[in-house]
């Protein structure tokens, strides 16, 4: 009986380590024949702004570009910073509330993504990335309110 219960340790041990938790009851398997990274949204939310910021520094200044940057850093970086503060929640309605926020920036910095293409049609393709990226984690957010 004693090596059946030791048994079974070790394998909760073993189920344990070849997961990896993340967000919103979400694992990625994470054993070593399967190098994946994990899917972590926080993580996400944060190389997009600094994808964004990276983005801004090469922009030239002009009167144009100065208040679209403003925009677009502020509802970029708001993103994982909303995000954040839902896993924080205290209740599922302030949950639902601060994911909706979330959402509605992504939703934002694809607007400002979209001017800011139209000021500097020579970076299109790098703009085109980050629009990518912000359509992606709005459905993404979309997906998790629809589950929420």
């Amino acid at each position: 009986m004693q090596s059946t219960k030791s048994e079974i340790l070790n394998s909760k041990q073993a189920i344990k380590s070849n997961i990896q938790y993340t967000n919103h009851k979400q694992y990625t398997n994470y054993n070593d024949q399967n190098r994946k990274k994990p899917f972590d949204l926080e993580e996400r939310t944060s190389e997009y702004a600094k994808c964004i910021i990276r983005l801004c520094k090469i922009l030239p200044t002009n009167t144009v570009n100065i208040e679209i940057i403003r925009q677009l850093v502020r509802s970029a970086g708001s993103v994982g910073a909303n995000y954040r503060e839902a896993n924080e929640a205290l209740s599922q309605k302030d949950f639902v509330h601060r994911m909706r926020i979330t959402r509605k920036e992504a939703k934002e910095s694809s607007y400002w993504l979209d001017l800011l293409k139209e000021a500097n049609p020579s970076i299109e393709v790098e703009i085109d990335d980050l629009y990518r990226e912000s359509r992606e984690l709005r459905n993404i957010f979309s997906s998790i309110l629809g589950k929420s």
